[in-house]
């Protein structure tokens, strides 16, 4: 089973939006909006694992982030 399942909606939304604007920036420039999916958002979410996750999302709601 997945820690991602385990996250409430609004943290997965938000661990998606990071990871798509850190990891996926300039995906959308060269293939276009659509390209990134939320399963390879998720993929990426998995091996960055838990730990980072949780820390990703404790920084956001530190700069006050609306998680």
């Amino acid at each position: 089973m997945s820690f991602i399942n385990n996250l409430k909606p609004e943290e997965h939304r938000y661990l998606r939006r990071i990871v798509k604007e850190i990891h996926f920036q300039y995906f959308d420039e060269k293939h276009g909006a659509s390209f990134v999916t939320n399963k390879m958002l998720d993929n990426v979410i998995e091996n960055i694992g838990p730990e980072v996750a949780e820390a990703m999302i404790r920084t956001g709601v530190d700069k006050g982030d609306r998680v």
